[in-house]
């Protein structure tokens, strides 16, 4: 019995001691955010949304078997689906909360601020037109109901009729779709979000806090010095949202590292800052949270040829990279070589991220890779739809380019955006089955890296399957399992949901409503801590001879050209039909 006791007492020693690590306190800070969104969102009113789903469908359903085309009622059951959202008192104070400064072009103040009355006078200019294009859509809405119900009395067997009714039909969704964008000019809510952001500096402060003692931490130095850095991460995010700025594809990760470069390379970094800038901690919970936008599910949307495109492509790029850095540039750091190969091969920041977990990089290393990154995506994210264009090439291989090519998912959404919709689409969803791969590439850049670059510990080493094995978990960056998890069980829950439930709960709430944008302030207060931690004279020694430079360009040409050929080949060879059915959406 008392051996028994003492195993028991040893079990909880060592579940007590994994707190001690900050992957572990990554995962659990993660796992309870997630399971409050959750609750949050598939509560009673989740039931009731689902069942108004059903309804449009057959609406939908009933007006596709009436007419041999789509009808206003069609049109009007599909829009009020779209607007399905899950509304409670919680759910809109979480997302009131979480949100992030507001767009601004010459003031930055309506950023988080704008009163009633300067949002009667923003909209004033566009009140007129907002009511004569109110006035419009009705008109051709009652003009187009009129049609078909004359091709309707002739059983729609009249090829005239129904062409008169489907072209008026598509003249009230133009004048629809002009007055939506008319009203959001027209109509300017006032808002003031500085409360909210008080209450958000809390909640991540004393949130966080709460393992740094157990991790030997300086809780108190954290908690006095988050709110400077909150307030440095709440500046970048405000200019990140300048109309400008934001256009060039300046946003808050880059404004995070220059705000933070600024104070620790000008007045210096105070201590407490320092004990604040928590960057692995805040990224780790961050990318876990990212892992449960990265779903499976997403994969089956565009079949065999993306899973080629992207589980062939990037890890022949990220070896065919870093051999070009280590063989023929000679990197002298092999952990920069990895990183920015990794960032540029696989999916942006985020990929860079796991990979220097994974091989022990520098902060100044990921600062480096990062910098060159966000500097390469805001170029690419404008060049190549444009270059795209001008060949006249179809949005199915443009946008598979565009997701396996540009970095970052949002720069490769507004890439895709400019070619259209169908375009858009496969780009984001390249990109999103690129994403999945982040914790593989990590595990596989951990086993290399354990058993052929770290040898600073060989001769003690155990070469055997079990030492080999224990050395890459030992290495292996452990909040990816909580990236690989969360991807997981919020898959099974999008195939629990089906298509029309996942939309409205998980995309369009979980996801938008909380997971994305408090993934977004971890982010921004990542890459400002990153800055506030990083000095000049020690990111300079890195550019030495202009090779990490050149290794991006080089890398970023391998992965056009390899890209574009596997895009080809599989979209246009190998699947012609599944791009015909893509085009067809």
């Amino acid at each position: 019995m008392e051996a028994v006791k003492e195993n028991k007492k040893s079990l909880k020693e060592t579940i007590l001691d994994l707190f001690k690590f900050e992957d572990y306190w990554a995962i659990l800070l993660a796992t309870i955010i997630l399971i409050f969104c959750t609750i949050i969102y598939m509560g009673s009113d989740s039931q009731s949304v689902l069942g108004k789903t059903e309804v449009y469908n057959s609406i939908m359903k009933a007006e596709g078997e009436r007419a041999p085309f789509k009808t206003v009622q069609w049109h009007e059951a599909q829009f009020d689906k779209n607007s399905l959202a899950i509304k409670t008192s919680t759910t809109e104070k979480v997302k009131s909360i979480l949100g992030k400064p507001k767009k601004w072009v010459t003031n930055p103040i309506e950023s988080i601020y704008l009163s009633e009355s300067a949002a009667k006078v923003k909209g004033a200019p566009f009140v007129q037109q907002y009511e004569d294009l109110k006035k419009e859509t009705v008109l051709l809405k009652n003009q187009a109901l009129a049609a078909t119900a004359l091709a309707e009395e002739k059983a729609f067997a009249d090829t005239s009729l129904n062409t008169t009714a489907n072209e008026l039909t598509d003249k009230w969704l133009v004048s629809r779709d002009k007055e939506n964008k008319m009203k959001s000019k027209a109509i300017v809510k006032p808002y003031n979000l500085i409360p909210n952001l008080a209450i958000l500096l809390a909640f991540i402060g004393i949130y966080f806090s709460l393992g740094m003692r157990k991790m030997g931490r300086d809780r108190e130095g954290f908690l006095q010095g988050f709110p400077a850095v909150f307030a440095l991460a709440t500046g970048a995010y405000l200019l990140g949202e300048q109309e400008t700025l934001k256009a060039w594809g300046l946003g808050y990760v880059f404004w995070g590292l220059v705000l933070g470069l600024i104070v620790s390379n000008t007045v210096g970094t105070p201590k407490k800052l320092l004990a604040a800038a928590q960057t692995e901690y805040f990224i780790k919970t961050g990318l876990i949270l990212l892992g449960s936008t990265v779903l499976v599910n997403k994969v089956l949307l565009i079949g065999i040829p993306g899973i080629f495109v992207t589980w062939f492509v990037t890890p022949v790029v990220l070896v065919l990279t870093f051999g070009f850095g280590d063989k023929i540039l000679k990197m002298e750091s092999k952990s920069l070589n990895m990183v920015m190969s990794a960032d540029m091969s696989v999916s942006g920041v985020s990929a860079a991220i796991a990979a220097a977990a994974a091989c022990k990089a520098k902060k100044e290393e990921l600062t480096l890779s990062v910098s060159i990154s966000i500097m390469f995506t805001a170029f690419m994210m404008i060049a190549m739809p444009m270059f795209i264009k001008a060949l006249n090439m179809d949005p199915v291989l443009g946008g598979a380019w565009i997701g396996g090519t540009v970095d970052s998912t949002g720069a490769v959404v507004a890439a895709g955006e400019y070619l259209g919709p169908v375009a858009r689409d496969v780009a984001a969803t390249i990109k999103m089955i690129q994403n999945i791969i982040i914790g593989v590439m990590a595990l596989g850049v951990a086993a290399y890296w354990s058993l052929k670059v770290d040898k600073s510990m060989a001769e003690e080493r155990d070469f055997s399957l079990k030492g080999s094995l224990k050395e890459i978990w030992n290495r292996f960056p452990k909040f990816i399992l909580g990236f690989i998890g969360a991807s997981l069980v919020f898959s099974g829950i999008y195939g629990m949901l089906g298509v029309d439930g996942s939309k409205v709960i998980i995309d369009k709430g979980m996801v938008n409503g909380l997971i994305s944008p408090l993934q977004g302030w971890l982010f921004c207060l990542a890459f400002t801590s990153i800055g506030l931690s990083t000095n000049f004279s020690e990111l300079s020694k890195l550019f030495k001879g202009g090779k990490p430079i050149t290794l991006y360009i080089v890398g970023k040409i391998i992965n056009l050209g390899v890209t574009f050929g596997a895009a080809y080949l599989m979209f246009h060879v190998v699947f012609p039909d599944i791009t015909k059915s893509l085009m067809s959406l």
